[in-house]
């Protein structure tokens, strides 16, 4: 078993090398500055629209009488955003960014950040082009992903399998790699050892994710659009409280920051840390994950979206990028790297390649707060990991949907429905299983998802860019055109329609 073992590490770290080389940095950031150009720096022109039509608009409407018409199918704006940021939002932007930081040095920070900016419309463009070629099942509920615009879109149909059963495998993995990091993180909390513990975890966290899986998207969007602000909140709270204490150390970080940014092993950290879908290349410690702007992942859930309007969702995308990395990526390196230059830690030879990402993040908040900051992050980092384990269930799900599209409603459910057994009995089983070699191959298996998705976007951006300026022209221009809602004439039509009478409602 050991020798089999390591034949499939080995066979994996080939194929990983080749997956996250520089070509994939090349094209996911080229992919990025791309679609920038094309829109003409949209994530700066309409970032202030982005801010007010997304997250202010969903705060003002909170406590206001719901719309008593006809019943949606689909899930509110603001929670299919937030099962999508459940994905993304998680163990990596605490763990990843420390990884990050420890083998690209302070100076990756600023990578991240360039990352992000492109990647804003990277995320934005996989939105639009999601909810564009989206399809209404019989039920009503919309499907919708990278396979789907890949399908619809290129009519390259062997493709876009490719890139479903790679984003089911994904998922799979995915399941497996966030119940290590809740394991662990809770093992080494509270000091606990053996099987029998981690046997308990798994079980527990299978059973209640089973319970949000079952419900399928409106259950997980449900679900995650009150986990996920609770979480972040706290987060930010407890970290701006840890810097604060730090404060005097501030100034330095933001030196080290700027001043190491050119050097090889911060862009190498940095671009790692971000620029594949977040995803710590290998060599760094336990390969995380991040921002998925690339990887076609976080769309399958914002195509779930009640609204009618691509652009409206992909605004969503591209403040779902800057939450994720401006916001949350950067409190955790301002809270790493304060901490530990206040402490003269980072000065040592222990900071940096040997030191442990998990056990750095944790210190962190115990040597400031003590046992509450123990406590706080054996809370919020198992939470981050939970509602991504619920937003990869709905992934894999409709990649299975996808694959098996082809069969009658009943082989399809029946299909879906082992997808989501599995599923559920892995996160249990993967309590017991080793995390290196899990999470190297996720990262493999990630990186093959991110390439069908990139050429998709990359050749599909003209489309990207005739529906952006057509849904200006009416909403900006008020010019009385046929608005591109749907690629197929009769959603079209009856997106068309809905947009008409929620206006004169």
């Amino acid at each position: 078993m050991d020798a089999f073992i390591n034949a499939v590490a080995e066979v994996n770290s080939f194929i990983n090398g080749i997956v996250w080389g520089w070509p994939m940095i090349i094209l996911i950031l080229g992919t990025g500055i791309l679609i920038t150009i094309r829109t003409k720096f949209m994530q700066i022109r309409k970032f202030g629209e982005s801010i007010n039509s997304t997250i202010v608009a969903t705060v003002k409407s909170m406590g206001k009488p719901k719309n008593k018409g006809k019943k949606s199918k689909g899930v509110s704006q603001f929670e299919a955003f937030s099962a999508a940021i459940s994905g993304t939002v998680g163990t990596g932007n605490i763990i990843g960014v420390t990884s990050a930081i420890l083998t690209g040095g302070p100076g990756a920070v600023v990578w991240m950040w360039v990352s992000a900016f492109f990647g804003m419309m990277t995320n934005y463009a996989e939105n639009v082009l999601g909810l564009y070629y989206r399809k209404k099942d019989k039920d009503g509920n919309f499907r919708g992903g990278a396979f789907y615009y890949i399908y619809e879109g290129l009519h390259q149909k062997w493709l876009a399998y490719v890139a479903a059963i790679f984003c089911l495998t994904a998922a799979v993995g995915m399941s497996g790699v966030q119940t290590n990091k809740i394991t662990g993180t809770l093992m080494s909390a509270f000091n606990m050892d053996g099987i029998i513990p981690k046997i308990i975890i798994g079980v527990v966290v299978a059973l209640f994710a089973g319970i949000v899986i079952i419900g399928g998207i409106k259950r997980i969007g449900k679900i995650s659009s009150m986990l996920v602000p609770f979480m972040s909140l706290t987060f930010i709270i407890m970290s701006l409280i840890i810097i604060g204490m730090n404060f005097k150390a501030v100034p330095e970080t933001f030196r080290l920051i700027f001043t190491s940014m050119f050097s090889t092993k911060s862009i190498a950290g940095g671009v790692g840390g971000y620029a594949f879908a977040r995803i710590i290349q290998k060599g760094m410690a336990r390969g995380v994950f991040s921002n998925e702007a690339g990887l076609g992942s976080s769309v399958i859930a914002h195509s779930a979206s009640e609204t009618r309007e691509p652009v409206k969702q992909g605004l969503w995308g591209i403040f779902e990028v800057f939450f994720d990395t401006f916001v949350i990526c950067t409190i955790t390196a301002l809270v790493v790297l304060t901490t530990n230059i206040s402490s003269g830690a980072f000065y040592t030879d222990a900071f940096g390649v040997l030191a442990n990402d998990s056990s750095v993040a944790l210190n962190a908040f115990s040597s400031q707060l003590g046992m509450a900051g123990t406590v706080i992050f054996s809370v919020i980092l198992p939470l981050f990991a939970f509602t991504t384990i619920l937003a990869w269930s709905y992934y894999g799900e409709k990649a299975t949907e996808f694959c098996f599209k082809r069969l009658s409603d009943k082989g399809q459910r029946i299909a879906t429905t082992s997808f989501k057994v599995v599923y559920i009995c892995l996160i249990a089983v993967s309590a017991l299983i080793g995390s290196d070699l899990i999470w190297a191959i996720d990262d493999t298996f990630n990186g093959l998802m991110a390439l069908p998705n990139l050429i998709a976007v990359i050749l599909l951006s003209g489309q990207v860019v005739k529906i952006t300026k057509n849904y200006y022209k009416r909403h900006k221009k008020g010019l009385d055109i046929e608005p591109m809602l749907s690629a197929y004439p009769e959603q079209n039509a009856e997106f068309a329609r809905d947009i008409k009478e929620e206006q004169a409602n």
